[in-house]
């Protein structure tokens, strides 16, 4: 009997990078396959799960269990790179694979998009949509059956974030309507109905978390001591947590190991009650299935022969334990997973290796490309490779016997199917529709990545029995500082055109050059590249012919624009055609090193802005910090920008006409604190600085100075998330409000995301606050946009998010900019 396990969806190992466990690790395995117990963890974002809770459900309950964020986190703010919206989520969801394939569980999501912090459960479910992402977490309890479901939020505002809260609301409500058959039945073409045992809050104590102080609830609450040592994995989960919870870089939460005494609080939610435990009244063995006693008794035999030393000899039990349940009802989730594990514990235990590298990480569809497969049988235990079977419906048969520890490589040709996709996150193929990406197939909804589209299966004869693994096209190269790097393989479209900039910003009629990179993904492709524009907008020329030979060959290529006088805000794309069509895809690479490269084809477009702004700041210098593109805005509107670094600061800075920090520079630049005094003397000289947002307040956020500004301030967690709130002037007459551009409350529309976050507090009276705003119910806030005149200059702190509203061409945050920068040019 044949079995297929394509191993990076079932244990959702990294593609082709999956390191061989410890022969420790090999037991706990062997131990799990007596543990039917499941286990569904529930929460908003990436970053929010217990990973030590996971960690000890997966390595030491050996449950099967797994994390359900509704968000891949696109709302967040990025501390590694530029980044934004759905690049961000594409970061964390990587960074959520990476912390599971340390702590242990399996990664899901629903639909939902992280539209940015939310301070209620009705504003996070109207944006979503209530019944779509119900539906996902019904869906993922009905494919996943959970004995027990476990929230990291409560539904209420104890949660800190709507987004937070409605993780718990949803959570729940899906508890309760995921067995009946009336709800959501079109997902019934594919799963059953199903009743958890129970659902329980993960409690925590506000604002001290890793606390072992039993929180406060009314109901049955129960403790777990979850910081517990494994001899067989030689950590403490609370070890392992802190790596997994380490690996979301992108926020900034890398933590220290806790080694200590760990108490983890479950709060029963609805569902029966449980006394000692969170499994209390579930079955965890053998005895659920029907008819598995030999099932169980061959397990116990192999965890008992287990040799430390010597894993292989396992083998021969295992194949009869798989075939005891080849016996059982293999339609049942139980049974499906329990031989998956078997046949990855065969491998595990053989030191089995095999893989299929494509010799480019990326093709067209019809090319054809030198693909190597090599096998390696690390064991004397007899192991026989029968046949090598491609997706694209190329087999070869071998019935080779492998000589231990001999390295069989099959080179061959393969011809990529000419009807085969491009490479492209599911989840965004079609656009954003508000709150929720657009997934037509059910069976992908939730999936952390795509499947594979092509892969090589092996098929092996294993004392006797036939096993097939199936493993993905994956790309492995040798640098010489990292060594071996693997790199998904992508298909990718004949072109693809990259316009230099997301925006182009015109204050008048004056042409500006567009540049475009043209790039061919298969040697010998000609044809012309066009810019589309919307009426009224001009280009010259009509067209740029490029014939490039060799496959990765680009072509840099430069366009004139120019707005007619009746031209309108609108969208510039690039068209490539060739002989096989028009193409209008980009390529957009997300790398780095703690992630596999990501590869995203977005569409060829960028803004066209016809803006009335003025700026008489024309010289500007910009301190970096966690990554924004504001300094490319304000190269937009027609400034000098000079990127500063701590060498630069000892020079003379009174040639800037006003100095921009980046965002969260004043938590990431340590030198900062070195320099801020010749940052204050630059202002008191007459100089203008503008300071934006910081955070304060909890891991890695720790400010690098005492002090931002020439007077006192702090920050807190005051925001205003609703972008169209409204904006109230207190300081109508202020120069920031009418000059060289007079800003009114139609400035502030078309805002994106939210208004600001992380606004002044405690401000020292020589600051002015220049605006008040709210969401609604709240008291207004006045911190949004903070200034001081010192010496002969210019100060201002904001958390008005510039960093969103710029990069997405938002006519009046260029107007409010170009008036902030330009103050001491009046």
């Amino acid at each position: 009997m044949s079995a297929l396990l394509y191993q990076p969806l079932q244990a959702q190992v990294p593609y082709g990078t999956a390191k061989n466990p410890s022969s420790g690790e090999i037991l706990l395995n062997l131990k799990k396959l007596n543990v039917l117990g499941s286990v569904l963890y529930v929460a908003a974002h990436p970053d929010d799960e217990n990973t030590l809770l996971l960690a000890y459900m997966a390595k030491e309950r050996l449950a099967r269990t797994a994390y359900m964020a509704l968000t891949r986190g696109d709302g967040g703010q990025n501390l590694i790179g530029t980044e934004q919206g759905e690049y961000i989520g594409v970061i964390r969801t990587q960074e959520l694979l990476a912390a599971r394939r340390v702590d242990g569980p399996e990664q899901y999501f629903s639909r939902a998009y992280d539209f940015g912090f939310s301070k209620s459960t009705d504003e996070a479910v109207k944006t979503w949509g209530r019944d779509q992402v119900l539906a996902d977490v019904v869906w993922r309890i009905r494919k996943f059956q959970p004995d027990v479901i476990i929230t990291r939020f409560p539904p209420d505002p104890r949660a800190g974030h709507g987004h937070h809260s409605a993780s718990g609301f949803l959570a729940e409500e899906a508890f309760k309507i995921a067995a009946d058959p009336t709800k959501f039945p079109e997902q019934l073409r594919y799963v059953k109905p199903w009743q958890a045992k129970r659902i329980m809050w993960n409690v925590f104590i506000p604002n001290a978390f890793g606390s072992n102080a039993k929180p406060n609830e009314a109901g049955n609450l129960i403790g777990i001591e979850t910081g517990v040592y494994n001899p067989l994995i030689g950590r403490s989960y609370g070890e392992i947590a802190a790596e997994s919870r380490s690996q979301h870089k992108s926020q900034g939460f890398g933590v220290a190991a806790s080694r200590n005494v760990r108490m983890d609080y479950l709060l029963l939610k609805a569902g029966e009650p449980a006394e000692k435990d969170p499994f209390d009244g579930v079955d965890m063995s053998w005895k659920r299935v029907a008819k598995s006693e030999r099932v169980q008794e061959l397990v116990n035999q192999a965890i008992a022969g287990f040799k430390a030393g010597q894993p292989a000899a396992s083998v021969p039990a295992l194949v009869q334990v798989y075939r005891a349940m080849s016996q059982l009802d293999t339609t049942s989730l139980l049974v499906k997973t329990k031989r998956q594990e078997v046949q990855s514990l065969i491998q595990q235990c053989l030191g089995l290796w095999f893989e299929a590298n494509p010799v480019d990480y990326a093709a067209t569809a019809g090319e054809t490309i030198r693909l190597n497969t090599t096998v390696v049988a690390r064991t004397e235990t007899p192991v026989r490779l029968l046949n090598v079977r491609f997706s694209t419906g190329k087999d070869t048969t071998l019935n080779l016997t492998l000589k231990p520890y001999d390295q069989v490589t099959l080179p061959m040709m393969m011809r990529i199917p000419v009807t085969q996709k491009i490479t492209q996150p599911y989840w965004l193929e079609k656009p954003l529709q508000k709150g929720l990406f657009q997934v037509d197939d059910q069976q992908l909804i939730g999936l952390p990545e795509n499947p594979p589209a092509l892969t090589a299966a092996f098929t092996f004869d294993i004392d006797g029995e036939p096993f097939t693994f199936t493993r993905p096209w994956i790309y492995k190269t040798t640098d010489p500082v990292e060594g071996e790097i693997y790199r998904p393989f992508v298909i990718q479209p004949e072109v693809m055109a990259n316009i230099a900039e997301k925006v182009y910003v015109y204050s008048d009629n004056v042409a500006k050059p567009v540049e475009v990179v043209v790039k061919v993904g298969r040697a010998g492709v000609s044809g012309k590249l066009a810019l589309s524009v919307p009426s009224g907008w001009k280009v010259q020329p009509a067209d740029i012919p490029f014939d490039l030979k060799e496959k990765g060959q680009e072509l840099r290529v430069t366009f004139t624009v120019t707005p007619g006088s009746g031209a309108e805000d609108g969208k510039l794309k690039a068209v490539a055609t060739t002989a096989a069509g028009a193409f209008s895809t980009g390529l957009r690479l997300v790398e780095y090193k703690h992630i596999p490269t990501q590869t995203v084809f977005p569409a060829a477009e960028a803004k066209l802005v016809k803006l009335d702004v003025k700026v008489t700041a024309k010289n500007i210098g910009y301190i970096m910090g966690a990554g924004d593109e504001v300094n490319i805005a304000l190269r937009q509107m027609g400034c000098q920008v000079t990127m500063l670094t701590q060498a630069d600061l000892n020079k003379d800075l009174s040639q800037f006409d006003a100095i921009v920090v980046g965002v969260r520079a004043y938590n990431t630049e340590d030198w900062l604190k070195y320099e801020q005094e010749k940052l204050m003397d630059y202002v008191k000289n007459g100089g203008t600085m503008v300071v934006q947002y910081v955070t304060a307040g909890g891991p890695g956020n720790t400010l690098k100075v005492k002090q931002m500004g020439p007077y006192p301030f702090n920050v807190g967690r005051d925001r205003v998330t609703e972008e169209d709130a409204k904006m109230t002037f207190l300081k109508p007459q202020h120069p920031l409000l009418n000059t060289p551009n007079k800003i009114t409350e139609r400035d502030f529309d078309g805002w994106i995301q939210e208004r600001g976050i992380y606004f002044a507090v405690d401000v020292d009276k020589n600051y002015e606050p220049i605006f008040a705003a709210n969401d609604t119910g709240e008291a207004p806030k006045d911190g949004s946009l903070i200034y001081a005149k010192y010496g002969k200059g210019h100060f201002m702190y904001t958390g008005l998010v510039f960093f969103r509203e710029l990069p997405a061409g938002v006519e009046g945050a260029y107007r409010l900019f170009a008036n902030m920068i330009s103050i001491g040019k009046q």
